[in-house]
């Protein structure tokens, strides 16, 4: 692992770099658990869960405020995931091009950083609130809108650490888990534009985005980089300037050379 001193995460731990194809399950599940993204996650999850019980919402409204978020995560995942993080606007809007870097470019930058894996807080818990409190509340009120975001928190969460899952550098004994790591490490390694899903591909296959290497052997040339190329960079410099230039080698290959 790279020794590097890294802002926002606090504590010694988060003071390394931690990349997955270098990491154990082990030390993946002790990582998982001193991320303070999934620390915020879990204590909101516990702070709903004590709104629910102070103020609850009927048996009807909470099973079908928690089904709906079970049902509409992964189509929320799949839109989000296809016309926001892989969109080619916010890059263009200097406002904005920073909080794209930091959402999805730097995670195709390099895939199997752990750090910038996990979701920021400052668009992860609004999106939460819009897409599972907000619901939640039309249905039940305030014990609908806690139960609602509580289910929204603990579906990120477990999103998370199967995600991390995918990014480790081995084979998973289970033939549904091993599948999706296959089609994941595909739309990381191969080509970006199809494969949305994270752990429910249901989505892809409706709309058409769900591919297998053999069915697109040309590899996509922006694969790292999500089309944010030099030429690009040259008339939209905003990303480029926080990333020391545009991704263009393989991340094993930048990783030995200092980042600028």
């Amino acid at each position: 692992m790279e020794v590097v001193v890294k802002n926002g995460a606090g504590g010694a731990f988060w003071r390394r770099s931690h990349h997955l194809d270098r990491m154990t399950l082990r030390e993946l599940v002790v990582a998982y658990f001193q991320h303070y993204a999934i620390l915020a996650y879990l204590a909101l999850a516990v702070g709903s869960v004590a709104v629910f019980a102070w103020h609850p919402a009927t048996l009807p409204a909470t099973v079908a405020t928690v089904a709906l978020v079970l049902i509409a995560y992964p189509l929320v995942w799949y839109v989000l995931h296809r016309w926001v993080l892989h969109c080619h606007w916010m890059f263009k809007v200097p406002a904005l091009a920073g909080v794209w870097k930091r959402i999805h470019y730097d995670h195709h930058r390099d895939p199997n950083h752990l750090e910038v894996l996990f979701g920021a807080l400052y668009t992860t818990l609004p999106t939460l609130l819009l897409v599972s409190a907000l619901p939640g509340y039309w249905i039940g009120g305030l014990g609908g809108a806690a139960a609602g975001f509580a289910a929204g928190l603990l579906c990120t969460c477990f999103y998370e650490f199967f995600h991390c899952i995918q990014h480790l550098s081995y084979k998973p004994r289970a033939k549904w888990l091993a599948t999706m790591k296959v089609r994941h490490m595909e739309h990381h390694f191969h080509d970006e534009d199809g494969n949305f899903g994270i752990t429910n591909f249901v989505w892809d296959r409706l709309f058409g985005t769900l591919y297998t290497r053999a069915e697109r052997p040309l590899k996509s040339a922006t694969v790292f980089n999500l089309g944010y190329t030099e030429q690009v960079a040259a008339r939209y410099p905003w990303v480029a300037r926080q990333s020391g230039g545009a991704a263009t080698a393989h991340p094993r290959q930048r990783r030995a050379t200092p980042r600028g």
